[in-house]
Protein backbone atom coordinates (compact mmCIF):
# COMPACT_ATOMS: atom_id res chain seq x y z
CA UNK A 1 0.00 0.00 0.00
CA UNK A 2 3.09 2.26 0.20
CA UNK A 3 4.36 4.91 -2.29
CA UNK A 4 7.71 6.02 -2.96
CA UNK A 5 8.88 9.13 -1.25
CA UNK A 6 9.68 11.61 -3.79
CA UNK A 7 12.12 13.85 -2.26
CA UNK A 8 15.33 12.96 -0.98
CA UNK A 9 16.18 14.67 0.20
CA UNK A 10 40.61 26.04 21.98
CA UNK A 11 41.87 29.42 22.71
CA UNK A 12 39.16 32.02 23.65
CA UNK A 13 36.07 32.93 22.61
CA UNK A 14 35.44 33.82 18.54
CA UNK A 15 32.90 36.25 17.95
CA UNK A 16 29.79 34.67 17.85
CA UNK A 17 28.53 34.85 13.86
CA UNK A 18 31.63 36.17 12.27
CA UNK A 19 33.29 32.49 13.50
CA UNK A 20 30.61 30.37 13.16
CA UNK A 21 30.10 27.49 10.75
CA UNK A 22 26.44 27.25 10.36
CA UNK A 23 25.75 23.90 9.08
CA UNK A 24 27.98 22.79 12.33
CA UNK A 25 26.15 20.63 14.22
CA UNK A 26 26.31 22.26 18.15
CA UNK A 27 26.82 25.08 16.67
CA UNK A 28 24.40 28.07 18.40
CA UNK A 29 25.76 30.73 16.58
CA UNK A 30 24.81 33.94 17.75
CA UNK A 31 26.26 37.46 19.36
CA UNK A 32 29.93 37.60 20.43
CA UNK A 33 31.55 38.55 23.79
CA UNK A 34 32.05 42.15 22.19
CA UNK A 35 28.77 43.52 24.15
CA UNK A 36 27.36 44.15 20.70
CA UNK A 37 24.45 41.48 21.05
CA UNK A 38 22.38 43.15 18.04
CA UNK A 39 25.10 42.80 15.75
CA UNK A 40 24.55 40.54 12.76
CA UNK A 41 27.16 38.28 11.97
CA UNK A 42 28.18 36.99 8.01
CA UNK A 43 27.36 33.16 8.39
CA UNK A 44 23.79 31.66 7.93
CA UNK A 45 22.44 29.78 4.80
CA UNK A 46 23.11 33.01 2.55
CA UNK A 47 25.66 35.29 1.97
CA UNK A 48 25.14 39.19 1.10
CA UNK A 49 25.54 42.66 2.73
CA UNK A 50 23.45 42.92 5.42
CA UNK A 51 20.30 45.35 4.47
CA UNK A 52 19.34 49.08 5.58
CA UNK A 53 16.15 47.94 8.14
CA UNK A 54 14.48 50.99 7.02
CA UNK A 55 14.69 49.83 2.86
CA UNK A 56 11.25 49.52 1.26
CA UNK A 57 11.85 45.81 -0.01
CA UNK A 58 12.10 42.98 2.63
CA UNK A 59 14.98 41.02 2.88
CA UNK A 60 15.28 37.42 4.05
CA UNK A 61 18.06 34.90 4.23
CA UNK A 62 17.18 31.75 2.33
CA UNK A 63 15.14 28.95 3.98
CA UNK A 64 16.22 25.57 3.07
CA UNK A 65 13.90 22.55 2.24
CA UNK A 66 12.95 21.09 5.69
CA UNK A 67 11.31 16.94 6.72
CA UNK A 68 9.16 16.93 9.48
CA UNK A 69 10.73 16.25 12.53
CA UNK A 70 9.78 13.01 14.48
CA UNK A 71 7.32 14.96 16.82
CA UNK A 72 6.25 17.55 14.36
CA UNK A 73 5.03 13.91 12.31
CA UNK A 74 3.86 12.37 16.46
CA UNK A 75 1.83 15.44 16.59
CA UNK A 76 0.81 15.85 12.90
CA UNK A 77 -0.87 12.52 12.96
CA UNK A 78 -2.10 13.11 16.43
CA UNK A 79 -4.27 16.79 15.23
CA UNK A 80 -5.13 15.15 11.58
CA UNK A 81 -6.12 11.92 12.77
CA UNK A 82 -7.24 11.75 16.49
CA UNK A 83 -4.58 9.53 17.04
CA UNK A 84 -1.95 10.14 20.09
CA UNK A 85 1.41 8.24 20.08
CA UNK A 86 5.30 9.03 19.43
CA UNK A 87 6.63 7.24 16.70
CA UNK A 88 10.16 8.48 17.05
CA UNK A 89 11.36 5.43 17.49
CA UNK A 90 9.68 4.05 14.63
CA UNK A 91 11.64 6.62 12.01
CA UNK A 92 14.91 7.68 11.78
CA UNK A 93 17.10 10.28 13.98
CA UNK A 94 16.31 13.88 13.04
CA UNK A 95 19.17 15.84 11.86
CA UNK A 96 20.39 19.10 13.50
CA UNK A 97 21.31 22.34 12.65
CA UNK A 98 23.20 24.44 15.66
CA UNK A 99 21.08 23.04 18.88
CA UNK A 100 17.52 22.93 17.09
CA UNK A 101 16.04 19.69 14.81
CA UNK A 102 15.96 20.91 11.15
CA UNK A 103 15.78 17.55 8.80
CA UNK A 104 17.28 20.59 5.91
CA UNK A 105 20.26 17.83 5.10
CA UNK A 106 18.82 14.22 5.92
CA UNK A 107 19.19 12.34 3.45
CA UNK A 108 15.80 9.81 2.73
CA UNK A 109 17.11 6.52 2.66
CA UNK A 110 15.36 3.38 1.49
CA UNK A 111 14.68 2.27 5.27
CA UNK A 112 13.34 5.51 6.41
CA UNK A 113 10.80 5.51 3.13
CA UNK A 114 10.01 1.74 4.47
CA UNK A 115 9.92 3.37 8.13
CA UNK A 116 7.27 5.48 6.66
CA UNK A 117 5.41 3.23 5.13
CA UNK A 118 5.26 0.96 8.14
CA UNK A 119 3.91 3.81 10.18
CA UNK A 120 1.61 5.32 7.89
CA UNK A 121 0.06 1.92 7.24
CA UNK A 122 -0.45 1.32 10.84
CA UNK A 123 -1.58 4.68 11.48
CA UNK A 124 -4.61 4.53 8.41
CA UNK A 125 -5.36 0.91 9.86
CA UNK A 126 -6.35 2.20 13.48
CA UNK A 127 -7.93 5.83 12.37
CA UNK A 128 -10.47 3.46 10.14
CA UNK A 129 -11.08 1.21 12.94
CA UNK A 130 -11.67 4.10 15.23
CA UNK A 131 -12.13 7.95 13.62
CA UNK A 132 -14.12 7.12 10.90
CA UNK A 133 -16.63 8.98 11.59
CA UNK A 134 -14.58 11.98 12.38
CA UNK A 135 -12.62 11.76 9.32
CA UNK A 136 -15.60 11.55 6.60
CA UNK A 137 -17.87 14.47 6.42
CA UNK A 138 -20.91 12.72 5.09
CA UNK A 139 -22.58 9.05 5.43
CA UNK A 140 -21.43 6.71 2.58
CA UNK A 141 -24.76 4.78 3.97
CA UNK A 142 -27.17 7.23 3.10
CA UNK A 143 -24.53 9.33 0.01
CA UNK A 144 -23.58 8.11 -2.71
CA UNK A 145 -19.66 6.22 -2.20
CA UNK A 146 -17.98 7.86 -4.83
CA UNK A 147 -19.24 11.36 -3.98
CA UNK A 148 -18.69 10.48 -0.32
CA UNK A 149 -15.45 9.37 -0.86
CA UNK A 150 -14.49 12.39 -2.98
CA UNK A 151 -15.58 14.81 -0.04
CA UNK A 152 -13.21 12.99 2.21
CA UNK A 153 -10.56 13.55 -0.32
CA UNK A 154 -11.36 17.03 -1.03
CA UNK A 155 -11.64 17.87 3.20
CA UNK A 156 -8.37 15.24 4.59
CA UNK A 157 -6.61 16.46 1.48
CA UNK A 158 -6.67 20.17 2.21
CA UNK A 159 -5.73 18.97 6.33
CA UNK A 160 -3.19 16.87 5.34
CA UNK A 161 -1.39 19.00 2.53
CA UNK A 162 -2.31 22.59 4.76
CA UNK A 163 -3.54 24.20 1.47
CA UNK A 164 -6.45 22.85 -1.21
CA UNK A 165 -5.69 19.98 -3.91
CA UNK A 166 -3.96 20.35 -6.87
CA UNK A 167 -6.00 18.90 -9.93
CA UNK A 168 -3.26 16.35 -10.32
CA UNK A 169 -2.97 15.65 -6.69
CA UNK A 170 -6.91 15.38 -6.28
CA UNK A 171 -7.22 12.87 -9.31
CA UNK A 172 -4.23 10.41 -7.61
CA UNK A 173 -6.23 10.30 -4.40
CA UNK A 174 -9.52 9.63 -5.91
CA UNK A 175 -8.01 6.85 -8.09
CA UNK A 176 -6.12 5.39 -4.80
CA UNK A 177 -9.61 5.78 -2.96
CA UNK A 178 -11.88 4.16 -5.77
CA UNK A 179 -9.44 0.99 -6.07
CA UNK A 180 -9.91 0.20 -2.79
CA UNK A 181 -13.54 1.37 -2.31
CA UNK A 182 -14.05 -1.41 -5.65
CA UNK A 183 -11.90 -4.12 -3.71
CA UNK A 184 -12.59 -4.21 -0.56
CA UNK A 185 -15.07 -1.81 0.49
CA UNK A 186 -15.48 2.06 1.48
CA UNK A 187 -13.31 2.01 4.50
CA UNK A 188 -10.56 0.41 2.15
CA UNK A 189 -10.40 3.32 0.02
CA UNK A 190 -10.36 5.29 3.13
CA UNK A 191 -7.62 3.87 4.60
CA UNK A 192 -5.73 3.49 1.30
CA UNK A 193 -5.68 7.57 0.98
CA UNK A 194 -4.64 8.16 4.49
CA UNK A 195 -1.90 5.40 4.08
CA UNK A 196 -0.86 7.09 1.46
CA UNK A 197 -0.83 10.79 2.40
CA UNK A 198 0.81 9.74 5.38
CA UNK A 199 4.19 9.30 3.38
CA UNK A 200 3.86 11.66 0.87
CA UNK A 201 6.31 14.77 0.15
CA UNK A 202 3.58 17.40 0.47
CA UNK A 203 3.13 15.96 4.20
CA UNK A 204 6.60 15.31 5.39
CA UNK A 205 7.68 18.76 3.81
CA UNK A 206 8.01 22.05 4.84
CA UNK A 207 7.28 23.42 1.07
CA UNK A 208 7.40 26.80 1.45
CA UNK A 209 7.81 28.38 -1.34
CA UNK A 210 6.86 26.92 -4.79
CA UNK A 211 8.08 27.68 -8.15
CA UNK A 212 9.22 31.39 -8.67
CA UNK A 213 7.36 33.05 -11.21
CA UNK A 214 9.36 34.24 -14.30
CA UNK A 215 10.78 37.59 -13.63
CA UNK A 216 10.05 37.62 -10.13
CA UNK A 217 12.26 39.56 -7.40
CA UNK A 218 14.28 37.24 -5.76
CA UNK A 219 12.05 38.33 -2.54
CA UNK A 220 8.45 37.46 -2.31
CA UNK A 221 5.50 37.76 -0.05
CA UNK A 222 4.80 33.92 0.71
CA UNK A 223 1.13 32.32 0.36
CA UNK A 224 -1.24 32.47 3.23
CA UNK A 225 -1.56 28.62 3.65
CA UNK A 226 2.45 28.86 3.85
CA UNK A 227 2.05 31.62 6.80
CA UNK A 228 -0.65 29.50 7.98
CA UNK A 229 1.71 26.26 8.20
CA UNK A 230 4.70 28.28 9.40
CA UNK A 231 2.13 29.94 12.12
CA UNK A 232 1.16 26.13 13.14
CA UNK A 233 4.53 24.32 13.26
CA UNK A 234 6.59 27.13 14.97
CA UNK A 235 4.15 27.74 18.01
CA UNK A 236 2.32 24.54 17.74
CA UNK A 237 4.74 22.31 16.30
CA UNK A 238 1.91 20.33 14.75
CA UNK A 239 -0.09 21.25 11.16
CA UNK A 240 -2.81 24.35 10.58
CA UNK A 241 -6.22 23.53 12.40
CA UNK A 242 -9.40 24.47 10.76
CA UNK A 243 -9.10 28.25 11.83
CA UNK A 244 -6.12 28.85 10.42
CA UNK A 245 -6.78 27.11 7.09
CA UNK A 246 -10.24 28.68 6.96
CA UNK A 247 -8.26 32.48 7.80
CA UNK A 248 -5.59 31.57 4.76
CA UNK A 249 -8.36 30.85 2.80
CA UNK A 250 -10.21 33.80 3.29
CA UNK A 251 -6.61 35.75 2.67
CA UNK A 252 -6.72 36.91 6.32
CA UNK A 253 -2.93 36.38 7.11
CA UNK A 254 -1.30 39.33 4.37
CA UNK A 255 -0.83 42.06 7.74
CA UNK A 256 1.64 41.53 10.57
CA UNK A 257 -1.44 42.56 13.02
CA UNK A 258 -3.69 39.43 12.14
CA UNK A 259 -0.21 37.12 12.16
CA UNK A 260 0.05 38.59 15.60
CA UNK A 261 -3.63 38.03 16.70
CA UNK A 262 -3.54 34.21 15.31
CA UNK A 263 0.04 33.75 17.09
CA UNK A 264 -1.59 35.10 20.39
CA UNK A 265 -4.79 32.77 19.68
CA UNK A 266 -2.44 29.65 19.10
CA UNK A 267 -0.39 30.26 22.01
CA UNK A 268 -3.46 30.49 23.86
CA UNK A 269 -4.24 27.20 23.30
CA UNK A 270 -2.91 24.11 24.95
CA UNK A 271 -0.80 22.68 21.84
CA UNK A 272 1.55 25.27 22.12
CA UNK A 273 3.25 23.61 25.24
CA UNK A 274 4.18 21.47 22.66
CA UNK A 275 6.50 24.34 21.04
CA UNK A 276 7.86 25.50 24.37
CA UNK A 277 8.57 22.21 25.73
CA UNK A 278 10.82 21.18 22.53
CA UNK A 279 12.33 24.55 22.47
CA UNK A 280 14.13 24.08 26.00
CA UNK A 281 14.31 20.66 25.70
CA UNK A 282 16.84 21.35 22.53
CA UNK A 283 18.17 24.67 23.97
CA UNK A 284 19.56 23.88 27.24
CA UNK A 285 20.36 20.00 26.10
CA UNK A 286 17.39 18.38 27.74
CA UNK A 287 16.91 16.07 24.16
CA UNK A 288 19.18 13.49 25.26
CA UNK A 289 17.96 12.83 28.71
CA UNK A 290 15.70 9.72 27.22
CA UNK A 291 18.56 8.28 26.91
CA UNK A 292 21.05 9.53 29.56
CA UNK A 293 22.95 7.20 31.39
CA UNK A 294 24.44 7.61 34.90
CA UNK A 295 26.94 5.13 36.92
CA UNK A 296 25.00 3.17 39.03
CA UNK A 297 27.80 2.59 42.01
CA UNK A 298 27.53 6.79 41.86
CA UNK A 299 23.87 7.73 41.44
CA UNK A 300 21.85 4.56 42.56
CA UNK A 301 18.85 6.62 42.78
CA UNK A 302 19.15 7.79 39.14
CA UNK A 303 16.50 5.43 37.09
CA UNK A 304 14.08 6.20 33.76
CA UNK A 305 11.66 6.92 36.49
CA UNK A 306 13.68 10.14 37.38
CA UNK A 307 14.95 10.72 33.92
CA UNK A 308 11.01 11.43 33.08
CA UNK A 309 10.78 13.46 36.41
CA UNK A 310 13.42 15.85 34.97
CA UNK A 311 11.72 16.00 31.97
CA UNK A 312 8.49 17.24 32.44
CA UNK A 313 9.96 19.46 35.32
CA UNK A 314 11.50 21.67 32.68
CA UNK A 315 8.55 21.05 30.33
CA UNK A 316 5.85 22.34 33.17
CA UNK A 317 7.94 25.09 34.28
CA UNK A 318 8.94 26.60 31.26
CA UNK A 319 5.22 26.33 29.86
CA UNK A 320 4.20 27.94 32.68
CA UNK A 321 6.52 30.97 32.50
CA UNK A 322 6.08 31.81 29.20
CA UNK A 323 2.56 30.67 29.00
CA UNK A 324 0.77 31.42 32.59
CA UNK A 325 3.03 33.18 34.40
CA UNK A 326 4.12 36.72 33.93
CA UNK A 327 6.67 35.36 30.51
CA UNK A 328 9.59 37.39 32.25
CA UNK A 329 13.28 36.34 31.16
CA UNK A 330 14.19 37.04 34.70
CA UNK A 331 11.07 34.46 36.28
CA UNK A 332 12.73 32.49 33.62
CA UNK A 333 16.19 32.64 35.50
CA UNK A 334 15.34 32.90 38.81
CA UNK A 335 12.00 31.49 40.01
CA UNK A 336 12.07 29.94 43.16
CA UNK A 337 9.09 27.82 42.34
CA UNK A 338 9.34 24.23 40.34
CA UNK A 339 6.87 21.45 39.19
CA UNK A 340 7.70 18.30 40.75
CA UNK A 341 6.28 14.84 41.01
CA UNK A 342 7.67 12.29 43.97
CA UNK A 343 10.37 11.07 42.27
CA UNK A 344 11.94 14.65 42.00
CA UNK A 345 11.05 15.74 45.24
CA UNK A 346 12.87 12.89 46.75
CA UNK A 347 15.51 14.22 45.03
CA UNK A 348 15.05 17.91 45.97
CA UNK A 349 14.34 16.79 49.59
CA UNK A 350 11.30 18.56 49.27
CA UNK A 351 7.87 16.68 50.78
CA UNK A 352 5.00 17.21 48.70
CA UNK A 353 1.67 17.39 50.66
CA UNK A 354 -0.74 14.79 50.21
CA UNK A 355 -2.42 14.33 47.39
CA UNK A 356 -0.25 16.68 45.63
CA UNK A 357 -0.80 17.63 41.82
CA UNK A 358 2.67 18.22 39.93
CA UNK A 359 1.29 20.28 37.77
CA UNK A 360 1.13 23.09 40.13
CA UNK A 361 3.82 24.93 41.31
CA UNK A 362 5.63 23.72 44.20
CA UNK A 363 8.23 26.61 46.18
CA UNK A 364 11.33 25.54 46.64
CA UNK A 365 14.79 27.48 48.69
CA UNK A 366 15.70 30.03 46.55
CA UNK A 367 19.33 29.42 48.10
CA UNK A 368 19.24 26.07 46.36
CA UNK A 369 17.12 26.52 42.92
CA UNK A 370 16.86 29.56 41.03
CA UNK A 371 15.31 29.08 37.47
CA UNK A 372 16.19 26.96 34.98
CA UNK A 373 19.59 26.71 34.94
CA UNK A 374 19.19 24.61 38.53
CA UNK A 375 16.99 22.43 36.97
CA UNK A 376 18.30 18.61 37.49
CA UNK A 377 17.31 17.65 34.41
CA UNK A 378 20.00 20.41 32.58
CA UNK A 379 22.68 19.60 35.33
CA UNK A 380 22.61 15.99 35.21
CA UNK A 381 22.65 16.11 31.19
CA UNK A 382 26.08 18.68 31.90
CA UNK A 383 27.57 16.02 34.30
CA UNK A 384 29.70 12.99 33.68
CA UNK A 385 28.32 9.50 34.29
CA UNK A 386 30.15 9.12 37.29
CA UNK A 387 30.71 13.50 39.06
CA UNK A 388 29.48 16.76 38.04
CA UNK A 389 31.27 19.04 35.48
CA UNK A 390 32.26 22.80 35.75
CA UNK A 391 33.25 22.18 32.21
CA UNK A 392 30.25 21.16 30.39
CA UNK A 393 28.08 23.41 32.43
CA UNK A 394 30.33 26.15 31.87
CA UNK A 395 30.43 25.61 28.46
CA UNK A 396 26.98 25.25 28.47
CA UNK A 397 26.48 28.96 29.63
CA UNK A 398 29.30 30.38 27.36
CA UNK A 399 27.77 28.89 24.19
CA UNK A 400 23.27 27.77 24.78
CA UNK A 401 22.90 31.02 27.03
CA UNK A 402 25.44 33.62 25.86
CA UNK A 403 26.12 32.44 22.32
CA UNK A 404 29.47 32.61 22.60
CA UNK A 405 31.04 30.22 20.12
CA UNK A 406 34.34 28.12 21.41
CA UNK A 407 37.24 27.04 19.61
CA UNK A 408 37.70 22.75 20.13
CA UNK A 409 40.43 22.01 21.96
CA UNK A 410 43.97 21.02 20.48
CA UNK A 411 44.05 17.41 18.64
CA UNK A 412 46.61 16.13 21.46
CA UNK A 413 44.91 17.45 24.55
CA UNK A 414 43.40 15.37 27.28
CA UNK A 415 39.51 15.45 27.68
CA UNK A 416 39.24 12.93 29.71
CA UNK A 417 37.88 14.14 33.15
CA UNK A 418 39.95 13.47 36.86
CA UNK A 419 38.78 10.45 38.49
CA UNK A 420 36.67 11.05 41.26
CA UNK A 421 38.85 11.42 44.62
CA UNK A 422 37.33 11.03 48.10
CA UNK A 423 40.54 13.01 49.27
CA UNK A 424 39.64 15.46 46.79
CA UNK A 425 36.95 17.67 45.30
CA UNK A 426 35.90 18.75 41.93
CA UNK A 427 36.91 21.75 42.20
CA UNK A 428 40.93 20.60 43.12
CA UNK A 429 40.92 18.27 40.21
CA UNK A 430 39.79 20.43 37.80
CA UNK A 431 41.78 23.35 38.41
CA UNK A 432 45.17 21.11 36.70
CA UNK A 433 43.12 22.40 33.60
CA UNK A 434 44.03 26.27 33.67
CA UNK A 435 47.01 24.94 34.78
CA UNK A 436 48.34 23.20 31.10
CA UNK A 437 49.07 26.04 28.95
CA UNK A 438 47.63 24.12 25.73
CA UNK A 439 44.30 24.41 27.80
CA UNK A 440 44.45 27.82 29.64
CA UNK A 441 42.66 30.17 27.20
CA UNK A 442 39.28 28.16 26.97
CA UNK A 443 39.34 26.65 30.78
CA UNK A 444 39.89 30.09 31.68
CA UNK A 445 36.48 31.18 30.42
CA UNK A 446 34.51 27.96 30.84
CA UNK A 447 35.86 27.07 34.57
CA UNK A 448 35.07 29.92 37.05
CA UNK A 449 31.12 29.71 35.19
CA UNK A 450 31.31 25.85 35.74
CA UNK A 451 32.15 26.26 38.99
CA UNK A 452 29.08 27.83 40.21
CA UNK A 453 27.16 25.01 39.93
CA UNK A 454 29.49 22.56 42.46
CA UNK A 455 26.19 23.03 44.53
CA UNK A 456 25.10 20.37 42.70
CA UNK A 457 26.47 16.46 42.21
CA UNK A 458 26.50 14.83 38.64
CA UNK A 459 22.53 14.02 39.17
CA UNK A 460 21.81 17.79 40.26
CA UNK A 461 21.31 16.88 44.17
CA UNK A 462 22.27 19.58 46.14
CA UNK A 463 25.32 19.23 48.35
CA UNK A 464 27.01 21.34 50.64
CA UNK A 465 30.17 18.94 51.11
CA UNK A 466 32.53 17.08 49.39
CA UNK A 467 35.40 15.04 50.00
CA UNK A 468 34.56 16.39 53.75
CA UNK A 469 35.02 20.33 52.54
CA UNK A 470 32.63 22.57 52.19
CA UNK A 471 31.99 23.70 48.56
CA UNK A 472 33.15 26.58 47.04
CA UNK A 473 30.71 27.74 44.78
CA UNK A 474 32.57 30.86 43.36
CA UNK A 475 32.86 31.80 40.31
CA UNK A 476 33.59 34.53 37.71
CA UNK A 477 31.79 36.03 34.40
CA UNK A 478 34.19 37.56 31.87
CA UNK A 479 34.38 38.29 28.57
CA UNK A 480 30.55 39.47 28.64
CA UNK A 481 28.17 42.46 29.52
CA UNK A 482 27.44 41.55 33.13
CA UNK A 483 31.27 40.34 33.70
CA UNK A 484 31.85 40.13 38.13
CA UNK A 485 32.17 37.38 40.54
CA UNK A 486 29.33 35.49 41.68
CA UNK A 487 28.91 32.60 44.21
CA UNK A 488 26.99 29.55 43.90
CA UNK A 489 23.85 29.01 40.46
CA UNK A 490 21.34 31.80 41.64
CA UNK A 491 23.47 34.61 41.75
CA UNK A 492 25.11 33.48 38.47
CA UNK A 493 21.46 33.06 37.35
CA UNK A 494 20.26 36.32 38.49
CA UNK A 495 23.29 37.87 36.43
CA UNK A 496 22.84 36.51 33.07
CA UNK A 497 19.07 37.17 33.46
CA UNK A 498 20.36 40.97 33.17
CA UNK A 499 22.31 40.58 30.69
CA UNK A 500 20.73 42.30 27.20
CA UNK A 501 23.58 39.29 25.19
CA UNK A 502 21.71 36.86 26.79
CA UNK A 503 18.51 38.63 25.74
CA UNK A 504 19.74 38.82 22.32
CA UNK A 505 21.14 34.90 22.45
CA UNK A 506 18.00 33.90 23.52
CA UNK A 507 16.00 36.04 20.33
CA UNK A 508 18.49 34.03 18.05
CA UNK A 509 17.63 30.99 19.50
CA UNK A 510 13.92 31.13 18.40
CA UNK A 511 14.82 32.12 15.25
CA UNK A 512 16.99 29.33 14.50
CA UNK A 513 13.96 27.39 15.88
CA UNK A 514 11.61 28.86 14.37
CA UNK A 515 13.24 28.23 10.81
CA UNK A 516 15.32 25.35 10.99
CA UNK A 517 18.51 27.39 10.18
CA UNK A 518 20.66 30.04 11.65
CA UNK A 519 20.19 33.86 10.43
CA UNK A 520 22.32 35.16 7.43
CA UNK A 521 23.12 38.88 7.28
CA UNK A 522 19.63 39.03 5.06
CA UNK A 523 17.94 38.25 8.23
CA UNK A 524 19.26 41.28 10.26
CA UNK A 525 16.22 43.85 10.45
CA UNK A 526 14.06 40.61 11.11
CA UNK A 527 16.87 39.80 13.93
CA UNK A 528 16.78 43.54 15.23
CA UNK A 529 13.25 43.73 15.32
CA UNK A 530 12.37 40.73 17.60
CA UNK A 531 15.45 41.87 19.76
CA UNK A 532 14.10 45.50 20.19
CA UNK A 533 10.43 44.26 20.89
CA UNK A 534 11.92 41.71 23.71
CA UNK A 535 14.27 44.54 25.34
CA UNK A 536 10.99 46.57 25.61
CA UNK A 537 9.40 44.43 27.91
CA UNK A 538 11.73 41.01 28.71
CA UNK A 539 8.59 39.42 28.07
CA UNK A 540 8.95 36.36 26.01
CA UNK A 541 5.66 36.16 25.06
CA UNK A 542 6.46 39.16 23.06
CA UNK A 543 9.31 37.81 21.41
CA UNK A 544 7.49 35.02 19.95
CA UNK A 545 4.39 37.50 18.80
CA UNK A 546 7.11 39.71 17.21
CA UNK A 547 8.91 36.84 15.44
CA UNK A 548 6.21 36.14 13.60
CA UNK A 549 5.40 39.67 11.90
CA UNK A 550 9.01 40.12 10.93
CA UNK A 551 10.40 40.06 7.33
CA UNK A 552 11.96 36.09 7.84
CA UNK A 553 8.27 35.19 8.95
CA UNK A 554 6.40 36.73 6.11
CA UNK A 555 8.75 36.33 2.94
CA UNK A 556 10.57 33.73 1.18
CA UNK A 557 13.81 34.11 -1.01
CA UNK A 558 14.68 32.18 -4.09
CA UNK A 559 17.86 30.92 -4.14
CA UNK A 560 19.04 32.28 -7.83
CA UNK A 561 22.66 32.54 -6.78
CA UNK A 562 24.91 34.40 -4.61
CA UNK A 563 22.13 37.68 -3.53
Amino acid sequence: MGISLGLSACTGVVGGPDGEDPGAPGNPGGPSSSGNPGASGSSGVSGGAAPECNAAAPSVGVSPLRRLTRSQYSHTIRDLLGIPGDYAEALGLDEKVGLFYSNANNPVTELLVEQYMNVADTVAAEAVQTQMAKLVPCDPAVEDEATCGAKFVDSFGLKAFRRPLLADERATLLTLFEAGRLAEGFADGVQRVIAAVLQSPQLLYHLELGDAPAGSPDVVALDQYILGSRLSYFLWDSTPDDELLRAAGAGELSTPEALRAQAQRLLDDPRAADTIASFHRQWLGTDLLSDLEKDAAAYPDFSAELRNSMLLETARFTDYVIRSGDGLLDTLFTASYSFLDEPLAQLYGVTLPAGHDPTQPVQLDPTQRSGILTHAGILAVHSHANQSSPVRRGKMVRENVLCQTLQPPPPDADITPPEPDPNASTRERFEQHRSEPSCAGCHSLIDPVGFGFENYDGIGTYRAMEAGKMIDASGELTATDVDGTFVGAAELSKKLAGSPTVRACLAQHWFNYAFGRTKSDLDACSIDAMTQAFAASNNIRDLLLALVTTDAFRYGRFDKGAP
